[in-house]
């Protein structure tokens, strides 16, 4: 990708920042806004858990089937329209799902949200690795933590929406043309050109020219590092799911908390990683990457590792906060590593780890079901910790401070 480092942002720096958050904000928000929805689609179609569970699987097929196709259409037609193009779709997508009047079109329109999601996702970040290269420091994380901000607009949108008893095609009707509208304007104010150019891709340093050496070192060094990236990257999925899909089973099964206190496991641990995020471009600034990921598996392995060997309810809601902030930086890191590989044509690396990344989140909840199936659900969430100290092994490979 372009290295093109500047002293100080200039206006146009900072007003791409801003785009480029608008876009994870409306990234976060869309989807957001069907998923309270569910219970109500599904009571409507009349279907069995099943089913159920077959049509939502829809959305991350999409995403894994489309994902790959990302980095061609950004060399293609550039990052900022790509990821504005697939937030229109997007929004579609979340439509006609609300729109759903048979199991076939519902599932139809969650693989048309989940394509566009994984292609909007592999934009937005290359667009905010482009401005952050603008800005010759980390901005990453922080465009991460809009896309929390979106997340939780969005259900609270949604929420309001069930409350005023708006139809499904009213409030996604409204969300769809809403963040559609704040995308194609932040578009205007995207970097304008090509995502590459010509003196780029005919670098003459030595780390561009390394992929062509005949031994083929280079190649195998950096098939090692994007292979390490992309389970960095897992082990920060593999995290979220387990706030998403099992914390609140846990604390209410296993440890008989109440349905309002087992909320908090998965509160505590987004809460936790928003924070991280917040603060992490600070602390990649300060410590470097590597250490920031070294820190934070040791903290996401420690806190969960500590409330598994330790079950109580606030033990366990302390062990998911940690786990959160723990793996905050870790996705952003990934990402901006995986676009900076030499030998990769422009968007590869950062598609590669984005598509195989969602394959292991779409993967990791059958699995923690099956050991809990065997052994109980506190050891399916061995996973947490198992995964802080993956990150812990593979850290070596993100960038150290800078001197």
């Amino acid at each position: 990708m372009t290295v093109d480092v500047l002293a100080r942002p200039t206006r146009a720096d900072r007003q791409a920042r801003v785009a480029v958050a608008v876009l994870f904000l409306t990234n976060g928000a869309l989807f957001a806004n069907l998923l309270p929805r569910y219970p109500q689609i599904k009571a409507d179609l009349g279907i069995g858990n099943a089913a159920y569970g077959l049509a939502v699987a829809a959305f991350p097929t999409g995403a894994i089937a489309a994902g790959l196709a990302a980095g061609v259409l950004v060399r293609r037609l550039g990052s900022a329209r790509v990821a504005v193009a697939g937030t229109l779709l997007t929004g579609a997508g979340a439509l006609a799902a609300g729109l759903a009047d048979s199991v076939a079109a519902f599932a139809a329109a969650l693989f048309l949200a989940g394509a566009m999601d994984a292609i909007t996702d592999v934009a937005q970040n290359a667009h905010g690795l482009r401005v952050q290269r603008r800005y010759g420091r980390s901005i990453i994380n922080s465009l991460h933590a809009i896309w929390s901000v979106g997340a939780v607009t969005g259900g609270a949108m949604a929420a309001g929406a069930i409350a005023l008893d708006l139809s499904r095609g009213q409030h996604l009707l409204v969300s769809g043309v809403l963040f559609g509208i704040a995308a194609c304007v932040a578009l205007r104010y995207c970097l304008p050109g090509p995502d590459t150019e010509p003196a780029a891709q005919e670098d003459d340093t030595p780390g561009r020219d390394a992929p062509h050496d005949r031994n083929g070192t280079a190649p195998r060094r950096t098939a090692y590092v994007l292979a390490a990236l992309v389970l960095i990257a897992t082990a920060g999925t593999l995290v979220e799911d387990a706030g998403n899909s099992w914390a609140a089973l846990y604390l209410s099964d296993s440890l008989r908390a109440s349905a309002t206190l087992a909320a908090s496991g998965f509160i505590a641990l987004v809460g936790a990683q928003f924070v991280g995020r917040l603060i992490g471009d600070r602390l990649v600034d300060r410590f470097g990457q590597r250490q920031v990921a070294r820190a934070g598996g040791l903290i996401a392995a420690a806190g969960m590792g500590l409330a598994l060997a330790v079950p109580t309810v606030p033990g366990t809601v302390l062990g998911f906060a940690a786990a959160g902030f723990g793996v905050a930086t870790l996705v952003p890191a990934a990402m901006h590593e995986a676009d900076e590989l030499p030998g990769l044509k422009p968007g590869s690396g950062l598609t590669i780890v984005s598509w195989l990344m969602r394959l292991g989140f779409l993967l990791s909840p059958p699995v923690v079901g099956l050991v809990a199936d065997e052994a109980g659900l506190r050891a399916g969430l061995l996973v947490v910790p198992l995964a802080g100290l993956l990150v812990l092994l593979l850290a070596g490979v993100l960038q150290p401070r800078r001197t």
